[in-house]
């Protein structure tokens, strides 16, 4: 192991953090045609936590992601995605997450719950959160955490609701999204005025 990358405390005060777009991304998977999952991500994600060791419930997260950045591998599909039909991204540039309850749910498992906005319909959303992770100093002396969280979602809770019937009268894009969001922290320097 690098001796540059040891282990380190969050400690027991507060402290801020910012999310590394370079390492995080959100992830999504929804049926098509009944038979498969499609899956893509957004490229483009950031946010700030505040994380509290001595009382969990009073961390707080919030999530800014690019919804243009929406990538299935398929850029036909891409661009439908960010038309009106679905995220409407030239009236609805970003996708926002801020947390608003956080209760423990086992060793390093957490319930956040908080309200979700996506194409400008806020919806409150409970994610599955593991971590933070145990935090750790990278080779430029950045002190680096993270964590995962995961939930489900009815698109159609959001405006969402574009869909076409296929021949034998089945739907092709499901109504449930499976969201999966994977993130990496900087922690932020202390202000002087910090106590």
């Amino acid at each position: 192991m690098n001796a540059a990358v040891t282990a380190t405390s969050l400690g027991t005060k507060p402290s801020q953090w910012q999310i590394d777009p370079a390492h995080s991304a959100a992830h999504f998977s929804v049926r098509h045609l009944m038979i498969s999952n499609v899956r893509g991500e957004f490229t483009k994600v950031s946010g700030n936590a505040v994380l509290d060791p001595s009382d969990p419930s009073k961390s707080s997260v919030e999530v800014v992601i690019d919804a243009a950045s929406i990538d299935t591998r398929e850029p036909q599909r891409d661009e439908h995605l960010r038309s009106a039909d679905f995220l409407d991204v030239a009236n609805h540039p970003t996708i926002t997450f801020r947390s608003k309850k956080i209760t423990p749910a086992g060793p390093d498992h957490y319930k956040v719950t908080g309200d979700l906005t996506i194409r400008g319909v806020t919806r409150e959303v409970t994610f599955d959160v593991e971590g933070p992770a145990q935090p750790v100093k990278d080779p430029y002396g950045n002190i680096r955490t993270g964590g995962s969280a995961k939930a489900k979602i009815n698109r159609k809770d959001f405006g969402l609701a574009w869909n076409a019937l296929t021949e034998a009268g089945g739907i092709v894009v499901g109504d449930e999204v499976s969201v999966d969001f994977e993130a990496e922290l900087i922690q932020k320097p202390a202000t002087a005025d910090a106590k």
